[in-house]
């Protein structure tokens, strides 16, 4: 089954990590990537801009509105997902628990509605 994992954090939080804190980061979550290849449940990733380059749409009486910036304001951004195949939740939530933005975010997990 697939989940998705959604990682919330503060996207001002990189600014202000040193250039070693950042280093580390990106060698940690390059690990935890590589982890999920090697045990061939990882199905795609990717890290998302801020979300000042966001733009919401939305339709009312068939009429787009197109507003630039994030569909909220809150503390913690969605700053990038891993999907993943795994037989069950309790997979799902021991690989988020090994995932680096576990310890400075929020990474809420959804099992995919295969259409």
């Amino acid at each position: 089954m697939q989940y998705l994992l959604m990682l919330y954090s503060n996207e001002n939080g990189w600014a202000q990590m040193t250039p070693a804190e950042q280093e580390q980061g990106v060698a940690a979550y390059g690990a935890y990537t590589q982890a999920l290849k090697a045990a061939g449940v990882l199905v795609g990733s990717n890290r998302l801009q801020n979300s000042n380059t966001a733009t919401t749409v939305h339709v009312a009486d068939g009429k787009s509105q197109v507003l630039d910036g994030p569909y909220v304001d809150s503390k913690e951004q969605l700053a990038g997902y891993y999907l993943i195949d795994v037989p069950d939740l309790d997979a799902a939530l021991a690989w988020t628990a090994r995932c680096p933005g576990a310890s400075h975010g929020t990474i809420e997990v959804r099992p995919v509605w295969s259409m």
